[in-house]
């Protein structure tokens, strides 16, 4: 029996046998000798965090434990996302571009090649490539890489996000992570959840038919991971664990002790935050203020004095914070596991975000699709456009607004969805105690993308990437590896990079970059080297450039079946 069997049917007894198993497997266990000196390799990714939400990159939110790993390891500074959830998941999955990978755009399968909405049989998820070299595979967290089954109404859909029916899959079956290389998997196969009771909740391919009274998501992702961790140790193998966080995605849900740490942090504003986290990136070396000018604030138009929301606003930032906040607590907890099992010094842990912070306004959406109107218990759940009610418990679906996203992102444009600076670039934090040879707390301005992870991991781990896999023909990788970046020299990266999503579109080389939102839109340029807050649109000025970049962006398209938006 599956030591974890537990999670499928009787989840009232959750957190007592997370207890369980977390008691039987930390009672010091004698460290297993492996049998290669590959490192584990834990990849840890953030929902919708912000590039200066972490205290090691500029905010105020209290995450000792991801400092920890960046004061012993080394931060990223030009380090990209592909602007979205699932286009970034797939990307970083594979070594492709997203693309390429047949997530174009979200999990609706159009028919079209980039447009899937899946993982293709055509690309290769990392699980898959380490577990053929003899890594054990995990992951816990969001998966948000395969087409979404829907009900036939409407209302059978509410049903169903509100928990008064079942069905058994949330995705077509071949799809889900067991079968993508995941030896072991609990985590929500959609990507928006209820933290205190979440939708598409599995363990393996079994739907978890309930969770008890005080389940929240974050919580259950980062012990789970702890549990998985003791198990892969106790056998001579190293293991791969991808441990994908839902926190902080709206909705805003947040245990009351957290938000309590934070209930004052905001009331002095937008642009009080903004400004100390600006001052603080500067301090830290994130940024220079040559390179990096603080851009100017959207929606400036309104003041925090004049602003008749800000009741509800402070709130809301402190509920974003204090996700945080409970996300870096349970990573604490994965690290003292690595360290009394250990493993922690031969353990390669990478950190990142899906994207920049959301603008989005859930509460705009109300119920449907991935957005349940009632409780399991049916209590109504608020979707407050007026902002009349508080953000926090599971009876509000809430999120940040796009002046909150837009501090969150300091000192960059934009945000989530956007192929600007605040939609792309991720804070990334890399540790391996053995492996990683620069200084200590060093700070790499580098330039790297996500599909950068395959290609590190491979070379990390010794293992090859197929041509063929599963009878499937294999995309040639398009990540390049980390690993001399880690060895402190100067790795040839990527000379270009592009990106597109829902017609936003870019191009960047190291002294350039061609940025629109809308493919109906006129190309911006910027001077990426001296203007990496993208302040300065210089497009009129060098048409050539224009040109030339436009140029690589189109066939890079044409190549990779890229539909912009008209």
């Amino acid at each position: 029996m599956d030591s974890f069997s537990f999670l499928k049917i009787n989840s009232d007894s959750f957190p007592v046998l997370i207890f369980i198993a977390i008691s039987i497997f930390s009672c010091n266990p004698k460290p297993v000798e492996k049998e290669s000196e590959r490192p584990n390799i834990i990849l840890i990714l953030a929902d919708d965090l912000g590039f200066s939400d972490l205290g090691s990159f500029g905010g105020e939110i209290e995450t000792p434990n991801l400092d920890w790993l960046a004061s012993q390891g080394i931060r990223f500074t030009q380090f990209y996302n592909t602007s979205r959830c699932c286009p970034t998941r797939a990307s970083l999955l594979t070594g492709l571009y997203n693309h390429q990978a047949g997530i174009g755009h979200m999990t609706t399968d159009t028919g079209q090649e980039a447009y899937r909405g899946h993982i293709s049989n055509s690309a290769v998820t990392i699980a898959e490539v380490l577990k053929s070299s003899g890594y054990r595979t995990g992951m816990v967290g969001k998966w948000h890489v395969s087409n979404t089954v829907v009900q036939d109404t409407p209302e059978k859909q509410l049903a169903w996000l509100n928990h008064q029916e079942q069905h058994p899959l949330f995705s077509p079956i071949e799809q889900y992570p067991t079968n993508r290389g995941f030896e072991k998997y609990f985590g929500n196969i959609w990507g928006v959840v209820d933290f205190f009771d979440p939708f598409s909740l599995v363990n393996g391919t079994e739907p978890v038919l309930a969770v008890p009274e005080n389940y929240y998501h974050t919580d259950a992702i980062n012990d789970t991971a702890s549990v998985y961790i003791r198990e892969f140790t106790k056998q001579n193998k190293p293991f791969f664990l991808y441990v994908a966080h839902t926190a902080p995605h709206w909705p805003l849900h947040a245990l009351p002790e957290d938000i309590e740490k934070y209930k004052d942090t905001y009331k002095v504003g937008w642009d009080a935050i903004r400004e100390q986290r600006y001052n603080k990136l500067l301090d830290l070396g994130i940024i220079d203020k040559a390179s990096y000018s603080l851009s100017e604030r959207w929606g400036d138009e309104l003041t925090w004095e004049e602003n008749p929301d800000k009741e509800f606003d402070a709130r809301a930032m402190a509920v974003h914070a204090a996700m945080i906040d409970r996300m870096d607590q349970g990573i604490g907890r994965i690290i003292e596991t690595l360290r009394e099992t250990g493993e922690l010094d031969n353990t390669l842990i990478v950190f990142l975000s899906d994207n920049g912070a959301s603008s989005e306004s859930s509460m705009r959406y109300g119920p449907g699709f991935d957005r349940p109107s009632q409780t399991r218990k049916g209590e109504p759940i608020a979707y407050p456009v007026e902002k009349n009610v508080m953000s926090g418990p599971q009876t509000t679906f809430a999120s940040i607004g796009q002046r909150w996203a837009n501090v969150s992102n300091t000192p960059f444009r934009y945000w989530k969805m956007e192929s600007f600076e605040g939609g792309t670039n991720t804070p990334m934090i890399a540790f391996w105690p053995k492996g990683i040879n620069t200084e200590k707390g060093s700070i790499s301005k580098q330039i790297g993308h996500v599909m950068d992870f395959m290609a590190t991991f491979i070379d990390a781990a010794g293992a090859e990437y197929p041509s063929d896999f599963a009878g499937n023909k294999i995309k040639p990788i398009a990540g390049k590896s980390l690993l001399p970046v880690f060895q402190g020299h100067e790795r040839e990266g990527h000379s270009i990079l592009f990106n597109e999503h829902e017609g936003g579109r870019s191009v960047r080389t190291k002294d350039w970059k061609l940025v629109t939102l809308d493919a109906s839109e006129p190309w911006q340029l910027y001077a990426i080297k001296e203007d990496k807050t993208e302040t300065k649109n210089i497009a009129e000025d060098n048409p050539g450039i224009v040109a030339e970049l436009d140029s690589l962006w189109q066939n890079w398209a044409k190549n990779n079946k890229v539909i912009p938006k008209p």
